[in-house]
């Protein structure tokens, strides 16, 4: 059996995991997580990260890399993906990478245009702004100077607006610029995976139920530990994972629990509908049912097949 990874990706609540579970009491591999939340120590059940149980039996790699209050970049991921990967295959353990972040797996296999660094004078700067005028302001902004990131990026999305705004500032050079460059560290042979239902309405029912699942096993209370923290707030990439964004106003008394909940199935179909969106414009990937008891033997007969 050939030692390349094998990418199970798809949108959250679809069922990889379990899949990835059920694959390792099939053959050894160990799984590489392609998450940009479960990377934070302390997101665990708004994450739907593993439990240690499972982890202390079956290697998880690429979870509770960072404090919360630090930064992860794609880039970040890259080395510590080509890192495990490697550590992998050295044991003779086959590397199944499962996740649902697509920026992660597309910069895994295309490589990274090389960005200026964050500058913190440059994102205070544009943080002072949208605060006085609003994202949806520097959104415009954004569209004047970079059209193609701004039709890419929601009139909302903070977290990409400052970036692309940070990368015109410091450079003078649009970001679509940038990523339409010849990006550096890509190739990797693998065998590409979507586990998604068939039925969007199915997906819906799954992210309404883990989300049931969520707040019974004590989600609240983690999102109040952490607000809790000084050092923790909304511009933090953590912070803005969803779930926690969504419920933290509820723990600080703004809104009730109902609105919260509400507010987090919104939000996580959207991601689900992005995540989607990604994933059907990705080349050489083959659907899977993960409600199809077969889905799993359609993978291990690929892996027996000489490539």
């Amino acid at each position: 059996m050939a030692l390349d990874p094998v990418f199970l990706m798809g949108p959250t609540a679809a069922g990889k995991s379990a899949l990835a579970v059920e694959f390792a009491r099939r053959l050894p591999i160990e799984i590489i997580s392609v998450d940009s939340a479960q990377v934070y120590r302390g997101l665990d059940i708004g994450t739907a990260k593993p439990e240690a149980a499972l982890r202390a039996t079956l290697t998880h790699h690429l979870i509770d890399l960072r404090d919360p209050a630090e930064h992860y970049s794609a880039a970040d991921f890259v080395t510590d993906a080509r890192a495990a990967i490697e550590s992998c295959q050295a044991r003779g353990r086959l590397p199944v990478l499962v996740g649902g972040t697509m920026l992660y797996f597309r910069a895994l296999q295309a490589g990274l245009a090389t960005l200026p660094a964050r500058d913190p004078v440059v994102r205070e700067r544009l943080a002072a702004r949208a605060a006085a005028e609003g994202w949806p302001a520097l959104h415009a902004e954004l569209a004047g100077v970079d059209p193609a990131a701004a039709a890419r990026i929601g009139a909302n999305d903070a977290q990409r607006i400052q970036r692309a705004l940070e990368v015109y500032a410091l450079t003078g050079k649009p970001l679509s610029a940038f990523q339409r460059e010849d990006l550096k560290g890509g190739t990797l042979a693998t065998q590409k995976y979507v586990v998604a239902p068939p039925d969007r309405a199915r997906l819906k029912e799954r992210i309404a139920g883990r989300l049931t699942v969520m707040l019974a096993a004590g989600f609240v209370a983690e999102v109040a530990g952490l607000a809790a923290r000084p050092d923790l707030s909304e511009a933090l990439s953590s912070m803005r994972s969803v779930g926690y964004r969504q419920f933290l106003p509820h723990v600080r008394g703004a809104i009730g629990l109902a609105e919260a909940t509400e507010a987090t199935l919104v939000a996580t179909r959207q991601l689900a509908k992005r995540q989607l969106t990604w994933l059907r414009a990705e080349p050489g990937t083959h659907w899977l049912d993960p409600d199809d008891p077969r889905a799993l033997d359609t993978v291990l007969r690929a892996l027996d097949t000489p490539r």
